[in-house]
């Protein structure tokens, strides 16, 4: 058999067994095509794929992961080594490998990290500010950031948006995320007011069309909502280096700051482990500090 042969059994797998989105599928099939590049490098991996499937080990696959640290962080090592495990498990399933060569081997350590986040202050100006532009556009991007803001999406979930996805009545909207989850999320009163701005500029669509286009009628990319953001930021002289996914790290940590329970914003955010949401408490924490050392008076330098 085949590695093409192969990897297409495997997406398969992905796709109709385990149920994951396109996005993440296409990322395990860079990552295993990553690592079937690095194989045609060594001596004796051409040919047929049984025939030096065999010859995998932990030595080699340390080799792999020691190339990987000259130009990947932890966290997309971490990722490469969870595809490659993945795999290897679906080859020992289907009797191709009679174990994973992955077995022994040791995810990195992830790297720790703070999310960026805009302050409340920046956050106001972002979205009261008066936009410049034609007004369907401008109608459009107010409406953008002020959802994301409102309902921390994720910038994916956003794009993936029909109109059929909001209730303006309810205040809510429909999102799926990460895995194909669904979660409904309620919306804020400025965010609707918004939403139903620009959709009455577009003459109220129908629920199946897209909730935000792009200038020739197709649905608006990742890329689009990050460009017309950094527009955005230069004009009002905000930091350039925030990006959407930076309006969902400012909605958790603004309500982690006005005393909104973590789980709560674990749901919201639609993380499927409390780990992931905790790190905000540490973005808050930091704020905290930064506030006591402005303003405590044996605390202020001199």
């Amino acid at each position: 058999m085949s590695v093409k042969q192969l990897l297409k059994r495997f997406e398969n797998h992905l796709e109709i067994e385990r149920g994951l989105s396109p996005r993440t599928i296409e990322a395990y099939r860079r990552d295993l095509s990553q690592f079937h590049q690095f194989l045609l490098q060594q001596k004796g991996f051409s040919g047929a794929a049984a025939d030096w499937l065999v010859q995998l080990d932990i030595l080699l696959l340390r080799r792999y992961l020691a190339l990987l640290h000259k130009d990947c962080s932890r966290t997309s090592i971490g990722r490469k080594l969870s595809a490659l495990r993945t795999f290897f498990r679906f080859l020992v399933r289907e009797g191709v490998l009679k174990s994973s060569p992955a077995d022994g081997l040791s995810t990195p350590r992830r790297e720790e990290y703070l999310p960026k986040v805009l302050s409340a202050e920046q956050t106001g100006r972002l979205l009261d500010q008066p936009f410049s532009g034609e007004r369907l556009t401008v109608l459009r991007d107010l409406a953008i950031f002020e959802l994301i803001y409102s309902c921390g999406l994720r910038v994916s979930e956003l794009t993936g948006l029909d109109v059929g996805s909001l209730d303006l009545i309810e205040r809510q909207v429909r999102v799926f995320g990460k895995g194909g989850k669904e979660r409904l999320l309620p919306i804020g009163r400025p965010a609707c007011a918004a939403l139903q701005a620009y959709l009455q500029e577009r003459g109220l669509p129908t629920a199946s069309q897209p909730l935000f286009l792009n200038q020739r009628g197709g649905r608006l990319t990742a890329r689009s909502v990050q460009r017309n953001l950094k527009q955005r930021l230069l004009r009002l002289n905000l930091p350039t280096d925030v990006t959407p996914h930076a309006l969902r790290h400012s909605f958790a940590t603004h309500l982690l700051d006005a005393g909104a329970d973590l789980r709560v914003i674990q749901e919201l955010l639609g993380h499927a482990s409390l780990s992931t949401t905790q790190k905000y408490t540490k973005v808050s924490f930091t704020h905290l500090t930064e506030v006591y050392d402005r303003t405590h008076p044996r605390s202020r330098k001199k």
